[in-house]
């Protein structure tokens, strides 16, 4: 009996070492399993709240876009071009010449007699000669001159702004002398 005992205790005790291994073992993988879920459920949040954060800033975008949408509609008044040929710019020049200096003293003399709390946005255009970038600064010179000689006539700095353009947005083809003449411009706009 004791015989029996002894083997019954050594079985006994080989089940049980033998369970610890086993739950020593089940436990050690299915920890290292837990940690990479945690980690890949740790970067599904990181990318969700990513999305969410992108989504935000995209409505807020589009609510401003909507918003200046409205708010431009019904404001442009007029505007007037800079381009025929009593005042067209020189090649790579910015001078006004004095059939330009005289409409826009007619323009300055219309903007102070309606005395309307109107903003000048003056636009610089050239024609596509030259790189994009001389004509971005050429098309910036041109409606900074236009923006000067209006300062001069009395109309104030802080309500004009100047755009250049550039070699952009050409109204005749750049493959004649008399396209590009036209492309050379500047285009005053009027808004309320």
């Amino acid at each position: 009996m004791k015989k029996y005992m002894i083997t019954g205790a050594a079985l006994l005790g080989a089940l049980w070492l033998g369970g610890c291994a086993t739950e020593d073992y089940v436990n050690k993988h299915v920890a290292v399993v837990q940690g990479q879920v945690d980690t890949v459920q740790g970067h599904a949040q990181q990318q969700d709240q990513q999305i969410g954060a992108a989504d935000k800033t995209a409505h807020e975008a589009l609510d401003r876009a909507i918003a200046a949408g409205k708010l431009a509609q019904g404001k442009f008044l007029y505007s007037m071009v800079l381009t025929d040929d009593a005042t067209k710019f020189p090649v790579n020049g910015s001078t006004l010449s004095d059939e330009a200096k005289s409409r826009l003293v007619e323009l300055s003399t219309k903007l102070k007699t309606d005395n309307l709390p109107v903003y000048l946005e003056i636009q610089g255009y050239t024609d596509a000669t030259g790189s994009p970038q001389a004509n971005t600064a050429l098309g910036e010179t041109r409606a900074e001159a236009v923006r000067l000689f209006l300062n001069e006539q009395g109309v104030a700095l802080n309500r004009m702004a100047t755009i250049s353009y550039g070699q952009d947005n050409p109204v005749a083809p750049n493959t004649t002398r008399e396209g590009r003449a036209q492309n050379r411009r500047v285009v005053v706009v009027v808004l309320d």
